[in-house]
């Protein structure tokens, strides 16, 4: 899983102009691998479709993974008789991979893809794209397990296909509802900054883009579609299945660990309402309270579980110094991962430090409490030492939150904090794919680098720069990419 640094934050969304001189509005994509027979109807169709009823420049790439038959011979033919085709041929499998490397190269403001079967209804494509165009959403996203939705397939793939949804939803905490069809839309400005972070070249690969931008909170748009399942499917169902589920351990893994840097991509617009400053509303304070007061029940009921449990080999004081200092390990954690949305282990030892520091107010109180009821009585019941301790814990919740906020996880990043490396400040205006700023990937400044790689001798300029008929046909090398065995 990568860790390098997010090349920067994007700007706010905006309605796409309504034309574009030489510039088409939408590409889509259609990945193919041996397809020679359904190919040219399937572009014949799309191509009428879209020149009948889309009301925007368009471009259809076909994207042809390393195909053995005639797919490229047929793919040519077609570039060369309709204007508005482009083909592009990859000598590698992997959908995954012609997508990155296609749209990587795509100069159109929004990027698409849809599989070469059409089994999915054209007349979804427009409201696909619609919001996309309008700034009002990131991505999108055809489902077929939408209610209103018009599915024929066969049992099986409706079993395997609800299965796997409902796997994303527990582990990964999707909320999207179809993961695997193939019709999804992207803006370019949001691909470039996420498709680096995408590591996955197969058939996983729109999954592991959809949680990483659900998880960095861009919005989603879904569409309902007609959807008429293809008995003549090339796909892996065994492979492509037990690839998913590696996927899904290890995204699941990477964003449990917090090696993704998702918070470069938090809130990245600038326009979430939630984020306006609000005279009498501290920024943020709603949504920690209420992490904050998730966090703070749950702790609360570890506590007292430890307390119980430690009560019975150790007086009062020692029992609650012990389940208060366990649980105060654990509080701060929590809080520090979900309430205050610190990723990554930097600065952790210092939070917890600073989180002992709490806790020995939050001993004070508590052990003041059993002192003062110690004094009234000289053998209270269990149940009183615990409702005591409820009564003192609230008192250290409150403050804990206060000095949570206000000292271990303060905001610290003023207008004169030095951005990290590799990041890039919110008011510097410059692009690190920009070919023309010396600070840029190819600079002295920037550190990140594009994931697709050209072959020496080829054109690589401006990987998300405006694309030419010849980058259309760039061959990607990237060092991992070798897997024959791949029977995508």
């Amino acid at each position: 899983m990568r860790t390098d640094s997010s090349p920067g934050t994007l700007p706010a969304r905006e309605h796409l102009p309504a034309a574009t001189a030489g510039t088409p509005v939408l590409d889509v994509v259609i990945p193919v691998y041996n397809e020679e027979k359904d190919l040219q109807p399937c572009v014949r169709r799309l191509h009428d479709h879209l020149t009948r009823t889309f009301p925007y420049s368009f471009r259809i790439t076909i994207a042809d993974n390393a195909s053995t038959d005639a797919t490229p011979d047929v793919a040519r033919l077609l570039e060369t008789r309709i204007p508005e085709v482009r083909s592009f041929r990859l000598a590698q499998k992997g959908r995954g991979r012609a997508l990155r490397t296609v749209w990587s190269t795509s100069d159109a403001p929004i990027l698409a893809y849809m599989d070469v079967d059409l089994s999915t209804d054209l007349n979804a494509l427009l409201p696909l794209v619609a919001p996309l165009i309008s700034g009002h959403s990131d991505l999108a996203i055809g489902s077929r397990l939408s209610r209103s939705s018009r599915v024929v397939r066969g049992a099986k793939r409706e079993f395997i296909s609800r299965s796997y949804n409902l796997i994303l939803r527990g582990s990964l905490q999707a909320r999207f509802s179809d993961a695997q069809c193939g019709f999804k839309a992207i803006r370019r400005d949001v691909a470039r900054i996420l498709l680096p972070l995408v590591e996955d070249t197969g058939w996983f690969f729109d999954t592991e883009m959809l949680v990483l931008a659900e998880r960095a909170g861009l919005r989603i748009h879904e569409v309902p579609v007609d959807w008429v399942d293809d008995p003549d499917s090339t796909v892996h169902i065994v492979k492509t299945a037990t690839d998913d589920l590696k996927g899904v351990w290890r995204v699941g893994k990477a964003l449990a660990t917090g090696s993704l840097p998702l918070d470069r991509l938090t809130r990245p617009f600038g326009d979430d309402p939630r984020d306006r400053d609000i005279m009498d509303v501290p920024k943020g304070l709603a949504r920690q309270l209420v992490g904050f007061c998730v966090v703070g029940g749950l702790s609360t009921l570890f506590y007292l579980l430890l307390y119980s449990g430690f009560r019975l080999f150790a007086g009062s004081q020692t029992a609650n110094a012990l389940a208060l200092l366990v649980s105060a390990i654990a509080n701060t954690a929590a809080n520090r991962r979900l309430t205050f949305g610190v990723r990554g282990p930097g600065g952790a030892v210092r939070h917890q430090a600073q989180g002992l520091v709490v806790f020995g107010i939050g001993l004070a109180l508590t052990s003041g409490s059993l002192l003062a009821l110690n004094a009234a009585t000289s053998d209270p019941a269990h149940s009183t030492e615990l409702a005591v301790l409820v009564a003192a814990n609230l008192a250290a919740t409150v403050l804990r939150f206060l000095l949570f906020r206000a000292w271990v996880f303060a905001d610290r990043r003023g207008d004169d904090a030095q951005p990290a490396a590799g990041s890039v400040r919110h008011d510097d205006p410059y692009d690190p794919y920009d070919p023309y700023d010396p600070r840029g990937s190819r600079g002295s400044r920037g550190s990140y680098e594009p994931a697709t790689q050209f072959r020496a001798g080829e054109a690589a300029d401006d990987t998300w720069g405006d694309a030419t008929d010849a980058t259309m046909r760039l061959q990607p090398v990237r060092p991992h990419d070798t897997d024959p065995g791949d029977a995508r």
